[in-house]
């Protein structure tokens, strides 16, 4: 009888070993696919998102040049612009940490917006004054000028905040994925609870 018990215990012990040995188990492998999801969700995003505007300008360009006395020698242009300007993201960038203990995901950093512009000049009225004729330097001056004047329009217009609603619906799939495994998304130290709260990461 007491052999028999002793099989009992001995066979209850060894079969509860067995069971959190195989739920341990379980929930590793639980974890690595969460965070093998995760990194898919992260490499997927990983792209460069870019918001596209399209801006036209005109400038009047004058110049005077001194002679002698009271003479002076102008010259002037009448420059038509179109620019094409894009906001990106590129989301490639974004540095982060994958802490599997706590199911968190942490997103340190974010890359800064790019804005590139792309100016087209059309030349009207071209006049070049005696001994005061158009050069290398006119045109970069131009060029430089137009491309701040197109730059004030993007800042008046909604181009960068159509670029960062882009950017915060592309990191939102992030919060949808960590929140449907039962993870934490956080940004830095700040944690993110629902999708609103994803406003923060616009830069």
């Amino acid at each position: 009888m007491r052999k028999i018990i002793i099989g009992i215990v001995i066979a209850f012990v060894v079969s509860f070993v067995l069971k959190k040995c195989t739920e341990g188990s379980a929930d590793r492998t639980v974890i690595r696919e969460h965070s093998a999801l995760i990194q898919k969700q992260i490499n997927n995003v990983g792209k460069l998102i870019v918001t596209e505007g399209y801006f036209s300008d005109a400038y009047s360009y004058k110049n005077s040049k001194a002679l002698f006395a009271n003479l002076t020698s102008d010259k002037q242009a009448l420059v038509i612009v179109n620019a094409e300007v894009t906001v990106g993201y590129d989301l490639s960038k974004i540095e982060y940490q994958i802490d599997s203990i706590n199911k968190v995901l942490k997103i340190t950093k974010i890359p800064k917006e790019e804005l590139k512009i792309y100016p087209k000049l059309e030349y009207y009225d071209v006049e070049s004054g005696y001994l005061n004729a158009f050069n290398h330097d006119d045109y970069n001056k131009i060029q430089e000028t137009v491309t701040a004047r197109i730059r004030k329009k993007v800042e008046a217009s909604n181009l960068r905040i159509n670029a960062k609603n882009r950017l915060v619906s592309e990191l939102s799939k992030f919060y949808i994925l960590t929140n449907s495994l039962g993870w934490t998304l956080q940004y830095n130290d700040s944690k993110i609870d629902n999708e609103d709260r994803l406003e923060i990461l616009k830069l």
